[in-house]
């Protein structure tokens, strides 16, 4: 019962085989190999944008923090959503790599920035000229932290603000299948018809062993990032390696199909949560994270039977009364079975321990 992060997850076989297949002789270093100018193209089809550049990186850090470096100047702001991973998870990494831009947080319910405040945010910054910081660019993340999705329309509505203010929009995209498939819509719909300048595309949340796509729609911003990729040592020799993930993520919509197991198994697990007596939800389920609070005796069980997740927050104690609820963030992978699932909400409900659920690899 793996419900601690999707970043738990085996990789999928046809990411594996890719890697094997992707070993065979030699090819040249640096991302100059034919496989990734090749998955450019499938890239720029995907997302119906000819001229987009693509580069990857290992890590969903990197990706975010080069990427925000390319919008951003140093004396300038991003503005995010007070709890956006670029803020609470990545140790000031979009910082450093703007080399000291500062970070503008706003609120929202479930994590989405609101576009009042935001409007608000861009309009009282800068009021003393010179000595302010200055505006920057616009981060948003989908999914979000709290597992919600922008739809396309919310996004455009961001988007707009933004674009009045003269400002680029960077999207954080470490869940952006899982967004795409809650939300029903084109990654183009999603992405650049809807305003966005820059997307971190996410793969390893969603399954793969370790790699991330910066798309940038204008292609004028590719100079620079390539440039700031290597400068802060995140250009791969042996790039090959990382286009073979990517490639076979693409090829015939395995992403979406991840995606919507994970979706799937999130949803199984949140309306388990609610029909459970004294268990609520705290946001929305609409992609494939799940935050819910439960009595401290279901928790117990649980975590006496095996099941990984997290306490939210993470101070919460098990020590305590038993009908005291308590707050968890349980996220499902591609791999999360409905026999882990009902296993789990059998646990919380009070049940007989199960017997150990085999999870696929």
């Amino acid at each position: 019962m793996h419900f601690a992060s999707d970043n738990t997850s085996p990789v999928p076989p046809q990411v594996l085989e890719a890697l094997i297949e992707a070993n065979h002789g030699y090819a040249m270093p640096y991302g100059n190999d034919v496989a990734t100018t090749d998955l450019r193209d499938t890239i720029r089809a995907t997302f119906e944008a000819p001229e987009a550049e693509v580069y990857l990186v290992a890590t969903g850090t990197a990706a975010n923090a080069l990427a925000l470096a390319c919008l951003c100047p140093p004396w300038a702001t991003v503005y995010c959503h007070r709890n956006a991973h670029v803020e609470e998870d990545e140790c000031g990494a979009p910082e450093f790599y703007t080399g000291g831009a500062k970070l503008t947080l706003l609120d929202g319910a479930d994590a989405k920035i609101d576009p009042a405040a935001l409007d608000r945010a861009i309009g009282f910054t800068a009021r003393a000229g010179v000595h302010n910081v200055q505006r920057g660019a616009v981060s948003i993340t989908n999914a979000t932290e709290a597992g919600a999705v922008y739809s396309p329309a919310e996004v455009a509505a961001i988007a707009a603000v933004a674009r009045a203010a003269g400002l680029p929009v960077h999207m954080d995209g470490a869940r952006f299948a899982n967004a795409v498939v809650a939300a029903g819509c084109t990654p183009a719909e999603m992405t650049w018809k809807a305003g966005v300048d820059v997307l971190t595309f996410g793969g390893t949340k969603n399954g793969l062993m370790g790699v991330e796509a910066v798309v940038l729609f204008d292609p004028a911003r590719a100079w620079e990032f390539e440039l700031r990729r290597k400068r802060g040592g995140h250009l791969f020799s042996k790039h090959r390696y990382l286009t073979a993930q990517m490639a076979a993520y693409l090829d015939d919509d395995l992403w979406l199909k991840l995606a919507e197991r994970a979706n799937a198994a999130a949803a199984r697990l949140s309306a388990g949560l609610a029909a459970i007596p004294g268990a609520s939800l705290l946001h929305p389920t609409q992609a494939n994270a799940v935050f819910a609070a439960w009595p401290r005796e279901g928790h117990r069980r649980a975590q006496k039977a095996g099941a990984q997740y997290y306490l939210w927050p993470m101070d919460q104690s098990l020590e305590g009364a038993g009908d005291v609820p308590l707050s968890a963030r349980l996220v499902c992978s591609w791999c999360t079975t409905d026999d882990e699932v009902d296993a789990f909400l059998a646990l919380i409900d009070g049940g007989p321990e199960p017997d150990p659920v085999h999870v696929p690899g």
